[in-house]
């Protein structure tokens, strides 16, 4: 199975998106600025990811180099590449969900929207609350998990080798999830305006 990293620098166009396709007008401007807020955090996790996924890819050749033309490689890199892939995919997670990149099938939401279209925003807010009620239980499974670490100094690795403390990646994870979980919120939210938006509004 190849796993996908999704790349979003905010210096770059932003594309029509399955979450944001539709138009906006209809939203209150209060409502708008702060997803706009929400939207700017979540795309600095995902150049944090980014620029982790660079920093990995760096380790990973260092190691190589090291380990074939100099007989020594770097310690740890096994440890920290593990560690390194969860950090990514939390800190990566809200934003693929915000550009439609998460994995789903379009194809009943666009049978429903171009008959009824307001059904469609009836099967968003389903699809949110689930998706909260499922983030908010690993949000929630994830704090003592993250204390456990914090508290004990539980590490990866071999003492007198290569040791790396695994609660900032614990603490990513809470943040990860705490930031899909306001995207999940903002979608549910842009989904109940759209459906009780007056008859012409939606697009």
């Amino acid at each position: 199975m190849r796993a996908r990293f999704y790349f979003d620098f905010p210096n770059l166009p932003v594309f029509t998106t399955k979450v944001h396709e539709m138009s906006d007008t209809h939203l209150p401007k209060w409502f708008l600025a702060m997803r706009g807020v929400v939207d700017l955090l979540t795309n600095l996790l995902n150049v944090l990811g980014t620029l982790l996924i660079v920093a990995v890819m760096l380790l990973v050749n260092a190691d190589v180099i090291g380990r074939v033309f100099f007989n020594a490689p770097v310690s740890g890199v096994p440890e920290m590449v593990s560690m390194s892939i969860v950090a990514i995919v939390f800190l990566q997670v809200a934003q693929a969900f915000r550009k439609g990149r998460l994995t789903r099938t379009e194809a009943v939401l666009d049978f429903f929207e171009k008959r009824t279209p307001r059904f469609r925003q009836v099967l968003e807010l389903l699809f949110s609350f689930a998706a909260i009620a499922l983030i908010w239980q690993l949000f929630w499974a994830s704090q003592p998990l993250f204390m456990k670490a914090w508290v004990r100094g539980t590490y990866e690795g071999t003492v007198g080798d290569f040791t790396a403390p695994i609660w900032p990646v614990k603490l990513i994870i809470l943040i990860g999830c705490a930031a899909l979980l306001v995207q999940l919120i903002l979608h549910a939210g842009t989904a109940t305006f759209r459906l009780f938006a007056k008859t012409g509004t939606q697009t």
